[in-house]
């Protein structure tokens, strides 16, 4: 079965990503969904690799029940413009960054992640990085918003369906 593979990107890998990463894997899961997905998180940006996400993201996303601590800083490699089906980006600098490093054959692969959820009128998801704990829950509402936007675009155009064999 091949599964839908799944990359958000931000600039660290220590907030914005990491957390897209934990929260739509508890979505995925808790709706066992996990045999159909592959989700990992990246930097445009060698800043943090290794480290692991920022002690506020993993303390906001902890409240909600998403456990973060797991995850490691990486960044984007050439390969994870062949190798991932989505690669949704967090904001315009680092969608621009994605598109300027990409081949052109998989530059319809990047996307904006908050263009699954166009009801809240924003594009970006903001950097907490200098702002205060608000900044971290705001980033949580964003994303959960995209993550069930983007489950429920794929639900709705097939593009799930097509790498199920039941549903």
């Amino acid at each position: 079965m091949e599964k839908v593979k799944v990359l958000f990107v931000c600039m660290g890998n220590i907030c914005r990503s990491p957390t897209a990463e934990g929260v739509f894997t508890q979505l995925i899961n808790d709706q066992q969904l996990e045999d159909y997905f592959r989700i990992d998180s990246a930097g445009t940006h060698a800043y943090h690799i290794g480290d692991a996400p920022d002690l506020r993201s993993q303390k906001a996303a902890r409240e909600r029940g998403v456990d973060l601590s797991h995850l490691k800083a990486r960044k984007v490699t050439y390969g994870d413009f062949e190798d991932f089906d989505y690669i949704l980006a967090m904001d315009e600098d680092n969608y621009s960054i994605l598109m300027d490093a990409c081949p052109k054959s998989y530059q319809d692969k990047i996307h904006y992640f908050l263009d699954y959820a166009k009801h809240l009128g924003v594009r970006e998801v903001p950097d907490p990085y200098y702002g205060g704990i608000n900044g971290f829950e705001r980033v949580l509402d964003l994303i959960e918003e995209a993550a069930n936007g983007f489950l429920t675009d794929l639900q709705a155009t097939g593009k799930l369906l097509a790498n199920r064999t039941t549903y």
